[in-house]
């Protein structure tokens, strides 16, 4: 179940955030992607019961569990460095304008 909801979450939105509120390197991935565009999603999976659960399924999709993790347009791109480094070197905004995210 967590599994299908991450997917249907990653389809249906261009810029996905796996986050947890607390999460400084969360901070790190939104503060990035707000610099550019407001077009984007966020799950904050503590304030989820089945955060657990999709995290599970990260981990099953991404080869890792840990938050945050970015996806833009479907394809993985990270977490909180990666999306900051990205954003430094202007390819976060590349991507985002590719997929209309701007």
């Amino acid at each position: 179940m967590a599994s299908a909801f991450v997917k249907d979450t990653i389809k249906a939105n261009k810029v996905v955030v796996f986050s947890k509120t607390y999460c400084p390197y969360c901070v790190k991935a939104k503060r990035a992607l707000q610099q550019l565009t407001t077009n984007f999603h966020v799950v904050e999976l503590d304030q989820r019961g089945d955060g657990d659960a999709i995290q599970d399924a990260l981990l099953d999709l991404t080869g890792a569990r840990s938050v945050p993790r970015v996806f833009v347009a479907g394809k993985f791109i990270g977490g909180g460095d990666d999306t900051a480094a990205k954003a430094a070197s202007g390819e976060l905004k590349t991507l985002l304008a590719d997929v209309g995210a701007l």
